[in-house]
C-alpha cells in the first residue's frame, strides 16, 4: 500500500477539516508513492523515537503531536526539529501527525468510553453543520455517584497512570464529569457550562486549579501524556482492523518526566 492510500484511510477516521486552524496535523515529510509495510506509533516524534524508527527500519512514523508545529525557515542539525527531519528524510521514513483532528474524531470518545461516561455531550464545540456537532472533550455522567478521591483512583486505573493531582476536596461527592485529554487549562468554563463537577485533564497550573475550585469545579490532573497516550493503542487497533497487512510497532516512549 502506498503512503497516499494510508493517508486516505487515516483521513476517513479523523478528517483534516476537524483540526483547529492553528494546528499542523498531516504529513510532516514523505513521498506519497512510497510503499508502506511497517509503521511505528508514538505520541511524539522525539529524538529517541526517531532513532527507534530508523533502527526498526520502518516506512512510516505516525504520531499524535506534529513534529513541525510552528513555522520553520531552515532545516539544519542546529535545530531540534531540523535534526529530526534530516534523520527521517535521510532514512526515507515518512512522518504523519493526527493531532486536533484526532482529538475531535477519536480521542474524545475513546477517553469518555474508558470512564464509561453516560448521557454524554461534546464539551467544547469546534465544528458544527446541519448534520454533525463535534469538538474537544466530552461531558457526561459517571457510572455512579462517587467521591472525588474514588474518581481519581478510577482515572489512574483506566488510563494506567501511577499518580494524579487533585484540586478540590477529595471527599466531595460527584456524578457529572468532563474529560479533555492533553492540555485542559482553558477548558474549565466549558466544563462548567456542561454541568460538570470535575474536569479530568492535564497541564493545570496553580492558579487554574485554585480558581476552578472556587467556581465549584474540582480538577483531576492526569498529565498531558497520561491520557493522550491512548492514541497509540487506539491506532494500533485501527490498523489491525483496517489495514491488517501492515506491520505495526509501538514506540517505547514513556512519560517525559519522573516523580521522585
Amino acid at each position: 500500500m502506498q503512503l497516499k492510500d494510508v493517508i486516505e484511510e487515516l483521513e476517513q477516521l479523523s478528517p483534516p477539516s476537524f483540526a483547529e486552524d492553528w494546528d499542523n496535523s498531516g504529513l510532516m515529510c514523505g513521498r506519497m508513492k512510497k510503499e508502506i509495510h511497517t509503521i511505528l506509533l508514538s505520541v511524539d516524534a522525539t529524538d529517541e523515537v526517531v532513532e527507534e524508527a530508523i533502527l526498526s527500519e520502518v516506512d512510516l512514523l505516525v504520531t499524535h503531536h506534529p513534529l513541525i508545529f510552528t513555522k520553520i525557515s531552515h532545516i539544519t542539525e542546529d535545530d531540534i526539529v531540523g535534526r529530526r527531519l534530516l534523520k527521517l528524510i535521510g532514512a526515507d521514513i515518512s512522518c504523519y501527525a493526527m493531532h486536533t483532528n484526532f482529538d475531535v474524531m477519536g480521542m474524545a470518545d475513546e477517553a469518555a468510553d474508558r470512564l464509561d461516561l453516560r448521557d454524554r455531550d461534546v464539551m467544547k464545540v469546534t465544528y458544527e453543520d446541519s448534520i454533525s456537532r463535534e469538538g474537544i472533550g466530552r461531558v457526561g455522567n459517571l457510572p455512579s455517584e462517587m467521591s472525588l478521591r474514588e474518581c481519581a483512583e478510577m482515572v489512574k486505573e483506566v488510563f494506567n497512570i501511577d499518580s494524579v493531582r487533585i484540586f478540590g476536596n477529595p471527599d466531595r461527592r460527584i456524578r457529572r464529569a468532563a474529560i479533555s485529554p492533553g492540555s485542559g487549562k482553558k477548558m474549565s468554563e466549558d466544563a462548567l457550562l456542561g454541568g460538570a463537577e470535575v474536569l479530568i485533564t492535564g497541564d493545570i497550573d496553580h492558579h487554574d486549579g485554585i480558581d476552578s475550585v472556587a467556581k465549584g469545579l474540582s480538577i483531576i490532573d492526569a498529565g498531558h501524556y497520561g491520557i493522550e497516550k491512548i492514541f497509540v493503542p487506539y491506532m494500533k487497533d485501527y490498523f489491525r482492523k483496517k489495514m491488517p497487512e501492515m506491520n505495526v510497532i509501538v514506540a517505547s516512549q514513556d512519560e517525559p518526566f519522573i516523580v521522585i
